[in-house]
């Protein structure tokens, strides 16, 4: 009895781990930072007009010409993130920002915390001259998507160019 108690039980647990490998292999692959990257590219550029694309570049890799001013600007450094498209207005007259970054691990409250003084900066400096960009700012979107993707949209629009951006992303 107390051996084909023990058969029963090697043969279920044998069972679970075939299952659990078989499980385990049909999971997808995740993004490379490259391919992330990517898409975070195409996402925002797929979601802006041409004029807008003209306008504001999109920094992806550290040896871009503003890669330094724009991390600087949004409070990141390169270390917080695995993979990113950030795309920012250098001159202080506008409320122009979308950046789309995957944090490194363990740097998601570095790189939420960069993108909030980011927004509450631009909100200060508009807040007594420049009313419509005060707005702009005032309205930014800065969520945590299910992937971990930390978005922040802050443009006319926002909540259009915003949802376009998430849904490309979401995606894949």
């Amino acid at each position: 009895m107390k051996k084909a108690s023990f058969l029963l039980l090697l043969t279920l647990a044998l069972a679970a781990g075939v299952l659990s490998g078989c499980g385990a292999e049909t999971q997808e692959n995740p993004m490379t930072p490259e391919e992330r990257t990517q898409l975070y590219r195409t996402a925002i550029e797929s979601a802006r007009d041409q004029d807008t694309n003209d306008a504001y570049g999109i920094v992806t890799s550290p040896e871009d010409d503003l890669a330094e001013i724009v991390f600087e600007m949004l409070g990141v450094e390169e270390g917080d993130m695995s993979a990113y498209a950030l795309s920012v207005s250098p001159m202080n007259v506008k409320a122009y920002a979308v950046a789309a970054i995957y944090p490194a691990a363990g740097k998601e409250d570095a790189v939420q915390e960069g993108l909030d003084a980011f927004v509450e900066n631009r909100k200060a400096s508009f807040e007594q001259y420049l009313m419509d960009q005060y707005d702009i700012a005032d309205s930014a979107r800065l969520e945590t998507l299910d992937d971990g993707t930390v978005l922040l949209v802050m443009c006319p629009d926002q909540d259009a160019v915003f949802d376009a951006i998430r849904t490309s992303i979401e995606a894949g």
